[in-house]
């Protein structure tokens, strides 16, 4: 038996070849059809692709559900922020003029200011959407509403439950 060269191997493949002539990274490219050097076998010709590339694996469907679980899972466990920096610091600068009297200086905000705000109003958030979605499961739903929300908020007073 022989070793296999970077030129042929023992399907008959060819290798495909960089722009000088050489193998590239010596992978072995199959050649289209199969069954090329055979005769055929008393009747009907082998069956030749026509061409058209085949179509490349289908893509993994989860079940409905799985996928929403799986991701809740992922951020249960993480710790990172979820909402972006740079729009939320645009949020909180764009808040920050609309505030200020008219006339006013620029307002500079430290990086360290910006982040104990996002901090903060993602605990809130999370805690809010908490509440609301006890208030779905009591209305025998899974979905949260804006209702759900508007209850949740009720509830909780003027503070949101910070105070």
């Amino acid at each position: 038996m022989m070793a296999r060269t970077a030129a042929t191997s023992s399907r008959g493949g060819r290798t495909s070849t960089g722009s000088a002539g050489t193998p590239s990274r010596g992978r072995m490219v199959p050649t289209r059809g199969g069954r090329g050097g055979r005769a055929s076998r008393g009747g009907k010709e082998p069956r030749r692709s026509s061409g058209v590339a085949e179509s490349p694996r289908k893509k993994r469907r989860y079940k409905p559900g799985t996928v929403a679980l799986k991701e809740i899972r992922r951020y249960q466990k993480s710790t990172e922020l979820l909402v972006a920096k740079l729009p939320f610091s645009r949020l909180v600068r764009e808040v920050c003029m609309n505030v200020a009297p008219p006339g006013s200086e620029v307002t500079r905000w430290q990086s360290q200011a910006i982040q104990a705000l996002q901090e903060a109003a993602e605990a809130f958030l999370v805690h809010l959407f908490e509440d609301s979605n006890l208030c779905a499961i009591h209305a025998k739903r899974v979905t949260i509403m804006q209702k759900d929300i508007q209850l949740a908020r009720r509830i909780r007073g003027a503070w949101g439950g910070l105070g």
